[in-house]
């Protein structure tokens, strides 16, 4: 089965070159490289409720901490911690792996 990234699971559009990143702007998650090839994703893709200022439920999100209570109720959350199973890294070493 094929891992997708937080934006084509979503179809938001604000990953670059997104149909909606001109009018809300280019999400962090699809331009953060730290997070690349987490859970095998481009950039953030497959770690974005580690990344502040995402999109979900159609408002940008502000800091991680005021974020990730929702985020352990996202679908995409949820579909990437079954498909990781073992591999799935916690978010708290996420954190680490963002500069």
């Amino acid at each position: 089965m094929k891992r997708v990234n937080c934006w084509e699971f979503k179809n938001c559009g604000r990953e670059l070159a997104g149909d909606k990143a001109a009018e809300l702007g280019i999400c962090p998650a699809s331009i953060n490289t730290t997070l690349d090839g987490v859970h095998n994703g481009i950039c953030a893709g497959r770690a974005c409720w580690a990344v502040a200022g995402t999109l979900c439920g159609g408002e940008v999100q502000g800091s991680f901490a005021q974020k990730y209570k929702d985020c352990g109720l996202c679908d995409f959350y949820n579909t990437v911690r079954e498909e990781e199973g073992d591999n799935f890294i916690l978010t708290i070493d996420l954190l680490g792996m963002i500069r």
